[in-house]
């Protein structure tokens, strides 16, 4: 539930900030204040290794002197911080270059009632309950098979936190959130080989985590899977990206229609807008109002309406995302996405994991990337991987110390299959994706 009282706190702050502003000359502004506590515990080798108390808060303003803008931030609330804070940002705004497109949203585009998305559930826990639930996952961990000859840890994370936002125009919104995680990672040794792999769970609400025992096993069972790894010779085949590597193809895609990096014209999907970039199976969707949900807000970082829409459908482009500064530069409308998309849902297929392989038939298995290697101009992308190589839709053995190489706007055209075995434990929710081909580099 949440708590109305501290939310109106903060409002109070943010409130004496906008006066201020007002007070010292400014012609609009905008400020926002966020409280954030956590607990983080982890634990190696069955030892206590490290836990952290967490408490932080932070204040921001940006002021606008016409088409000139400003900001300045502080962590300190007593009315003399506040004044100088303000004063601070009046002095940069002064200074500034005017700018065209600077400037608040239009009032139309604001939210003016909050919704309750179901995502706050603060978790009562105790350091020393966090350690049991750390050692446990370890300890299912490191007792699942005899090859696993280290460990890197398990970790519990509980974080909650209060935030407003206001500005000029009259919006003055806040709300509370909460976020909880385990996650576990070890070493398992053969043959003088090492190799390493985690899990973890994450959710608002505690109660929706997986057993610490569960997540411990799935990164045992992941580590030791990857024992007698080989590489490839250089080829092409087809790619079936695991579902938790799927996220970084459309993350890929999303920047590309992102609205910073069109007007930048530093996009490989530059006036791709109503066209085709996918095929006509492919729909991606924004649901920000999903109860509970990691990406949920009923307004975004400049307080303007989100709403439900199809950013890919039918596999043709539908919409950029944008913030209201972007859309101005691009002669078009603000998507309420300033600070990112809110719950990207790509819809998922008929087939299972098991039925990807089995589509697959012959080709690649990535589980893991490494590198940055995505030029967001060209859309060339070429990444370290590893994984495993499947024939006839069965896993043969693992694979490692190989680069899988091609074009996205290719690779997002190529693709054959999206899985159902959707990944949720994002903001991005997607299954597994199978590519017509790659080129492989190996040996």
């Amino acid at each position: 539930m949440q708590n109305q009282q501290e939310i109106n706190r903060l409002k109070d702050v943010v409130q004496q900030l906008l006066d201020e502003a007002k007070r010292q000359g400014a012609d609009a502004a905008e400020a926002g204040f966020s409280i954030d506590n956590g607990l983080s515990v982890s634990a190696r080798l069955g030892e206590v290794e490290t836990i952290e108390y967490h408490c932080d808060q932070g204040i921001g303003v940006t002021v606008y002197f016409g088409k000139q803008k400003g900001s300045a931030s502080t962590n300190d609330i007593s009315a003399a911080s506040l004044t100088e804070t303000v004063k601070a940002a009046c002095s940069i705004a002064r200074y500034a270059s005017a700018d065209d497109f600077a400037g608040l949203p239009d009032p139309e585009d604001l939210a003016r009632s909050a919704v309750d998305l179901d995502i706050y559930h603060p978790w009562a826990i105790e350091a020393s309950q966090a350690i049991e639930l750390a050692v446990a996952c370890e300890n299912a961990a490191r007792e699942y098979d005899a090859a696993i000859s280290n460990s890197e840890g398990a970790t519990v994370n509980s974080h909650s936190g209060t935030r407003v936002f206001g500005n000029s125009q009259g919006f003055l919104q806040g709300y509370q959130s909460s976020r909880h995680s385990l996650s576990c990672s070890v070493l398992a040794g053969a043959n003088d080989g090492m190799q390493r792999d985690y899990w973890y769970s994450v959710a608002r609400n505690p109660q929706f985590l997986e057993a610490p025992e569960l997540v411990g096993r799935k990164a045992a069972q992941r580590t030791v899977a990857r024992l007698g790894a080989r590489s490839l010779s250089t080829r092409q085949c087809p790619v079936l990206f695991a579902a938790e590597m799927a996220s970084g193809l459309i993350g890929a895609l999303i920047g590309a229609v992102s609205g910073g990096n069109l007007y930048r014209k530093s996009s490989f999907l530059l006036d791709s807008l109503h066209t085709q970039v996918m095929p006509d199976f492919v729909r991606i969707h924004e649901e920000p109002l999903l109860p509970g949900a990691l990406g949920s807000a009923s307004y975004d970082a400049e307080g303007v309406t989100t709403q439900a829409r199809d950013i890919v459908r039918g596999g043709v482009l539908e919409s950029y995302v944008l913030s209201t500064y972007s859309a101005r530069k691009l002669g078009m409308r603000t998507t309420g996405n300033a600070g990112g998309v809110h719950n990207l849902i790509v819809e998922p297929g008929e087939r299972d994991f098991a039925g990807m392989l089995a589509l697959l038939d012959t080709g690649l298995l990535v589980t893991e990337l490494m590198g940055q290697g995505i030029n967001r101009v060209t859309g060339d992308y070429s990444r370290g991987a590893s994984g495993f190589w499947v024939e006839n839709g069965q896993i043969q053995y693992p694979v490692q110390e190989i680069t899988i190489a091609g074009n996205l706007k290719n690779m997002l055209r190529n693709v054959v299959a999206i899985g159902n075995d959707v990944d949720m434990r994002g903001n991005l929710r997607v299954g597994s994706i199978l590519l017509e081909q790659m080129a492989i580099a190996g040996e």
